[in-house]
């Protein structure tokens, strides 16, 4: 105990009331940027990739050529509610779920034809026309 202008006061309590502001200050300090760096390491492409899979999901039409995430390549030949009919070989016609493709199948450029691609290979020739 320790007396301060004629009042005991305890140093330990005294202590804790004067830095409960710095406390607040130093975790923000602390978390904030660790939070940020979570943010666009981890939750920001996550996102992404999940928008990019929805988006191709959605633009899928029959004709394309796809890889399902059990590696099965195939021709698109039919929609029917949640489930796509592939062609894997001729007269060979198989069904999955609309979320098992993994993506389209390159073309014989080894390009990949996604909605992206489309995008960017329209904005070059804007640019350039």
């Amino acid at each position: 105990m320790v007396l301060i202008d004629g009042w005991l006061v305890n140093p330990v309590a005294f202590a804790a009331e004067a830095s409960g502001g710095l406390d607040l200050i130093r975790f923000i300090l602390l978390f904030g940027p660790l939070f940020l760096i979570w943010y666009f390491l981890v939750i920001r492409p996550q996102s992404k990739q999940r928008a990019r899979t929805r988006e191709l999901l959605e633009n899928l039409k029959t004709g394309d050529r796809v890889v399902t995430t059990g590696g099965i390549y195939g021709t698109i030949t039919g929609f029917r509610d949640t489930v796509v009919q592939l062609q894997v070989a001729k007269d060979v016609k198989i069904e999955v779920a609309r979320s098992a493709i993994a993506g389209l199948q390159p073309d014989a450029d080894g390009n990949a034809r996604t909605a992206e691609a489309k995008e960017a290979a329209g904005k070059k020739k804007e640019r350039t026309g």
